[in-house]
């Protein structure tokens, strides 16, 4: 049995330039008493080629857990842009938002963020070097891509089989995903 139920991330100052930070409100019911922390991470996708432009813009742990209802507000600098390559700081990448327990991931919340000059001379002509204070991002709050992951509570070990993977589309309000 699942002890943490996401109950809703909504995604905060949306949308707006490219170097806001990042904020997402988040809301969780605990169901039983945690001995360890929640680790909530999120992750800037900077290029669809290689995991090595991925960057953990902020981890945050949170506890300790007892039963209850929690809410609270994770925000994250954005993305250094000057390590990522510049044909992919304008278009579409993904964020993902991560919930971690002992080491063991067991909510990924993932979004498409689309990167785009508020300027219409500058998106039908945009420039060979992006300007970054130009730039909007747009996270399609509405469309998450929710994948959850069974782990193991307790602590007994799961005896190192893959975690089976649950995914779904899910509104904005990911309750519906807790089922």
């Amino acid at each position: 049995m699942t002890a943490i139920n996401v109950t809703s991330v909504n995604v905060l100052d949306n949308p707006s330039k490219v170097t806001n930070p990042l904020q997402f409100e988040i809301q969780y019911d605990c169901l039983y008493d945690l001995a360890d922390d929640l680790e909530w991470k999120l992750t800037y996708v900077g290029s669809a080629e290689s995991e090595k432009y991925d960057q953990v813009l902020d981890s945050v742990f949170v506890g300790p857990v007892a039963p209850g209802q929690y809410r609270f507000v994770f925000q994250a600098d954005p993305p250094n842009f000057s390590m990522l390559p510049s044909q992919d700081i304008v278009g579409v990448t993904i964020i993902l938002l991560t919930c971690s327990y002992r080491n063991q991931e067991f909510l990924r919340v993932g979004y498409y963020v689309n990167n785009e000059y508020e300027e219409e001379v500058l998106r039908e002509d945009p420039p060979s070097t992006p300007i970054i204070d130009k730039l909007m991002r747009n996270i399609l709050a509405d469309k998450p891509r929710v994948t959850k992951f069974p782990i193991d509570w307790e602590g007994q070990g799961s005896g190192g089989q893959e975690p089976q993977q649950q995914q779904q589309e899910a509104p904005n309000d990911v309750a519906a995903m807790e089922q």
